[in-house]
């Protein structure tokens, strides 16, 4: 299926003609056109196509909402959502818009909430999301009214170990088709199931467009982050692996330094929940933007969000397991802070690489895989743990969603 854009792309030589050529994806499986990274064009129809269609996109996690009333507001591309638990204890999303006239109904980031209730007519809403309440006298307003049919409306949800997905669109796959091998994956990278405590937020907008943050790989952990060469990233022997739709999944080996003379606290590379000092990473990527990120004793969801062509959001939201005690809660609250977050100690260096990726991404060519990717005509499906090639799943899912034929060698 053809997109229904013009795809073209357009020439960035210094000086040269803006002329435009048909747009065709690379052959080999390990290149990428970076063309794809920069066009608002592209950017739009990716909405559609992607973001508002049959895929499972991850908007929360059900510890985040722990009580009756409970609420956050997130958004997938720009349809904005509230997430809640109800008064019978069930997580519901909805569509942040009220049935009437659509006006915002919610624009607090999180909260409690008996009543939602939109400024505009003051039409009221439970968190079910029932009607409940409309300021008008008989006769107001037809004789068909019923408020039964004013309810909030919201799109597909469905839960996997707390984890909230929502499809906005008509037709999704049973979740478990969609997650296609790593429903155990998840339950690992949240400490074994999904029986967590809400610790806090960090909340990020990347100058970078959201496939550049997806595209985040392996390979780069020891090499750019300082922390990860002092846990010996590079040299580990984890595994990755990669569904059809693109989702990864990463057990990996660091190993504790002799010396830890660099930092002022070392506990904050610490292992306390567990004696497995060997696998101190497990990871979970999902298609298209957001993850699961488990290093050290760190429990931290990424919930990402894509704004713009060159503006992605990203919630850093850290927790800790029930049952936790409180020496161990406060040290997973010392390592969220301070390893794993925007400015994180083994993340920090990311915001100015996004950029730089984005940056440079307005110049012709391809960005290519090489680590790991053995044959570039050949997509593989597992990896060594800091191969790069566990990306290329997700681009060539991307490139069929989209519709792009490839170029013939």
């Amino acid at each position: 299926m053809k997109p229904s854009i013009d795809p073209v792309v357009r020439s960035h030589a210094p000086g040269g003609d803006s002329g435009a050529k048909p747009f065709k994806w690379p052959a080999r499986y390990a290149e990428v056109p970076k063309e794809v990274f920069v066009r608002p064009d592209l950017f739009d129809e990716e909405l559609r196509r992607i973001f508002y269609s049959n895929q499972w996109i991850a908007v929360g996690h059900a510890a985040e909402v722990p009580s009756e009333g409970d609420f956050k507001t997130f958004s997938v591309g720009r349809v904005p959502l509230i997430i809640n638990r109800d008064m019978e204890g069930q997580v519901r999303v909805f569509y942040n818009s009220c049935t009437h006239r659509g006006t915002q109904l919610e624009t607090a980031t999180r909260g409690n909430r008996r009543t939602f209730s939109c400024p505009y007519h003051r039409w009221a809403f439970n968190p079910s999301g029932a009607l409940i309440g409309t300021p008008n006298r008989p006769g107001d307003f037809p004789e068909c009214f019923d408020r039964g049919d004013y309810g909030l409306r919201g799109p597909a949800v469905a839960l996997v170990h707390g984890m909230i997905f929502v499809s906005l669109g008509d037709a999704p796959p049973p979740i478990e088709q969609y997650l296609e091998g790593i429903t155990d994956q998840i339950a690992a990278a949240l400490g074994g199931d999904g029986n967590l405590i809400l610790l806090g937020y960090h909340k990020v907008l990347y100058r970078a467009n959201w496939k550049t943050y997806a595209d985040n790989c392996n390979y780069h952990a020891g090499l750019l982050h300082t922390a990860f060469r002092m846990l010996n990233w590079s040299g580990g022997r984890g595994v990755q692996f990669a569904n059809s739709r693109g989702q990864r999944g990463h057990t990996s080996e660091i190993s504790l330094p002799k010396s830890t003379d660099l930092l002022k606290d070392p506990s904050i590379i610490s292992l306390k929940s567990h004696s497995d000092t060997q696998s101190g990473s497990v990871n979970t990527r999902f298609f298209p933007v957001s993850g699961i990120s488990r290093h050290m004793d760190s429990i931290n969801i990424r919930f990402a969000n894509a704004i713009s062509v060159d503006e992605t959001e990203v919630h850093y939201t850290y927790f800790a397991r029930l049952g936790d005690s409180d020496d161990l809660i406060k040290h997973r609250i010392r390592q969220a802070s301070n390893l794993l977050g925007p400015c994180g100690m083994v993340s920090m260096e990311d915001a100015a690489v996004f950029h730089r990726v984005h940056v440079g991404s307005h110049t012709p060519g391809v960005s290519v895989f090489l680590k790991g990717a053995t044959d570039a005509n050949v997509l593989p499906s597992r990896f060594g743990q800091a191969d790069e090639a566990a990306n290329m799943p997700f681009w060539e899912y991307y490139r069929s969603l989209m519709g792009f034929d490839r170029e013939q060698e």
